[in-house]
Formats: structure tokens, sequence, C-alpha cells
């Protein structure tokens, strides 16, 4: 099951990628696997040494005593301290930024991956839709053949 966050493809242009490990609770893993997340509108936050994703909605599990959980709490990332001070002399460049790009499963643990990103500005925006709907019309004839 993977969880992604569109919006970050057209918003940011991705420079560098990384795979990060995220602290959960019980219940938040059985509803991550019920497909009940969304990454939009979700970043990542620098905070005493360490990483955390916020805005990150998961939809508190149904069959749960523990419903006292907040849906949009910020979730530690769990990361190397070489590779933290790797994105902070990233994000320390004007206009970069980290941004959760997908949520999934790896060997039974769940896994972010997020990237350091640069925000599009409105023209290299223009540009994605006009490629995306190019893509759309080429796919229409080769069907229609």
């Amino acid at each position: 099951m993977i969880i992604k966050n569109k919006k970050a493809f057209f918003d940011y242009s991705i420079l560098e990628k990384y795979e990060a490990g995220i602290a959960l609770k019980g219940s938040e893993v059985k509803s991550i696997r019920n497909g009940k997340a969304s990454l939009k509108e979700s970043y990542v936050r620098y905070q005493k040494g360490e990483l955390f994703v916020v805005n990150m909605h998961v939809t508190p599990y149904a069959l749960t005593s523990d419903a006292a959980l907040e849906p949009q709490r910020s979730r530690k990332l769990l990361l190397h301290k070489a590779q933290i001070q790797k994105l902070l002399g990233n994000i320390s460049q004007k206009g970069y930024t980290i941004v959760p790009l997908s949520l999934y499963f790896k060997k039974g643990k769940a896994k972010l991956e997020i990237a350091v990103c640069q925000g599009k500005r409105k023209h290299d925006k223009r540009q994605s839709i006009k490629k995306k709907e190019h893509q759309r019309e080429m796919s229409r004839v080769l069907r229609r053949k």
C-alpha cells in the first residue's frame, strides 16, 4: 500500500530523495495499512536535533480502544544524525524545503519517502500541466488505434 503526495510533485522540483522510518502507534499502523492516511499539505520540520512530519493526517482506527490519538499530530522521523545534518545543510539555502512524497511499508516497517525540494514558479507549473495533457492525449490516440 502506497500513499502518495501528488501535490508535492506538482508544486516542487525534487532535488534529493531520502527514506526515513516513522514513529507510529499501533493503531496508526493499522489505519495506514487500510489506506486511511493523507500526506496532503504535510511538511517536515526540524526541532531540537530531530525531524518531525507535521500535518500528516492518519484517521483513527475504528476498532481500537486508543481513540485519544490526534489525527494530525507531529510524528518523529527516524534518521541517522549524519543524514539529518546533510538535510539541514541542504535546506539552509533559500527556497529549499523538505516535503514528504510517499508513505509505504517495507519489510513490515512504515517508511516515509522525503525529499529536498525547491518551489516551482507559476510558469514551471504551466509547463507541467502542458506536459501532462500532451501525454494524456498521446495515450488516447494510441488506444484508438
